[in-house]
């Protein structure tokens, strides 16, 4: 998670950095205003490829906690199961 949130700082970073330079650059206002229309498309197009890469990382992430938890699942049910034979074993030894 850290990693995303570098991430997005630095792309916020650099579109702030690039709108604060257009609006110094000494160019008329129609091509001011696209050229911060362009840096806020970049800047959205930039998070939401962060966005996309913090969502693919939590889904894979996701999977692998469900793969841990159906063996770790599974085996408690073998181990249960052997604890139950055992018992049973050592039950018919006695009696």
């Amino acid at each position: 998670m850290k990693s995303n949130k570098v991430i997005l700082g630095v792309a916020a970073g650099l579109a702030v950095g690039a709108v604060i330079g257009v609006l110094l650059a000494p160019d008329k206002g129609s091509e001011t205003r696209k050229k911060i229309a362009k840096k806020a498309t970049d800047l959205k197009d930039n998070l939401k490829e962060g966005l996309d890469n913090t969502i693919s990382s939590l889904e894979n992430k996701y999977g692998e906690l469900q793969e841990k938890y159906n063996y770790l699942s599974e085996n408690i049910e073998e181990k249960i199961k052997e604890g139950k034979t055992k018992i049973k074993e050592e039950l018919a030894k006695i009696q």
